[in-house]
């Protein structure tokens, strides 16, 4: 009958959306990562602000940022509580830590959101569970360290004024750390090698994420916000869903590493 559609033709009209989908589908998922990132970045912002505020409203004293093993009595040594992990912990999922018990709850209208990256997908049991409510770590060398700087012979900052080198703009605050390696809220950041320079004896403690098209969103000192895209394979190993990362691992010559290392703190002259 004239006007129906034959078997032939349905193919063909089946046919044309597949491939129509398929020339949409990266340019879907283009627009996806892209959204991601920009609201990784908007919270990086408004971290980095509060940060600021903190320091300008306590004599230019940088907020705490302890690591290791977290005492809930000694919550103003930390700029955020919880170690996060694949077990199920409460910790994963306690937004109170970030929206009342953080120091800088306050300068975020207790906004619990801004401390998780919208490209983080990981659960409170790894593979299954609820999501997790942090991706952010803080610089380790940013803020006072119960236990001194990581390494002794490098600037632990303890006010704002204190950080000249490297500059404002060149010095970050905030990154997102990988689902697998994030624990506490400081990324631990081993400045062997640095100065002198010594290549050979780079290592990458903690790793930061890899979410934004092979890189990781960070903030500065000065407010700014950057994209960094790794160069390293070993700086964005893969990632094994609800399997933790094995952390403080050599990096020989890793142009990543010297670039957060170069990010992080200055050698005391």
């Amino acid at each position: 009958m004239d006007g129906a559609f034959t078997s032939t033709d349905l193919i063909t009209v089946l046919a044309v959306l597949l491939i129509l989908g398929a020339i949409q589908w990266p340019s879907l998922a283009n627009t996806k990562v892209k959204s991601q990132s920009a609201n990784c970045l908007q919270n990086h912002r408004e971290l980095a602000g509060a940060w600021q505020l903190y320091a300008d409203e306590n004599g230019g004293r940088l907020v705490g940022n302890s690591d290791g093993a977290i005492n809930p009595a000694n919550k103003n040594q930390y700029w955020v509580l919880g170690w996060l992990d694949f077990s199920g912990s409460p910790d994963n999922t306690n937004t109170l830590y970030l929206t009342a018990d953080s120091p800088l709850a306050a300068y975020l209208n207790r906004k619990a959101e801004v401390f998780k990256c919208p490209a983080d997908q990981s659960l409170s049991f790894g593979g299954r569970g609820v999501p997790r409510v942090r991706s952010v770590s803080m610089n380790c060398y940013m803020g006072e360290r119960a236990r001194g700087p990581l390494n002794s012979s490098y600037y632990q900052f303890r006010k704002i004024s204190e950080i000249v080198m490297p500059k404002p703009s060149q010095a970050f605050v905030f990154i997102d750390e990988r689902e697998d390696s994030i624990n506490d809220g400081s990324l631990l950041m081993d400045m062997r090698g640095f100065d002198p320079a010594d290549p050979g004896a780079y290592g990458l403690i903690d790793y930061p994420a890899d979410w934004h098209n092979r890189g990781v969103n960070l903030s500065f000192v000065d407010g700014h916000t950057e994209t960094w895209r790794w160069h390293d394979p070993r700086t964005m190993p893969r990632h094994w869903r609800g399997v933790l990362l094995p952390l403080n691992k050599p990096s020989p010559n890793n142009p990543d590493v010297r670039r957060i290392q170069e990010a992080a703190t200055s050698k005391v002259n």
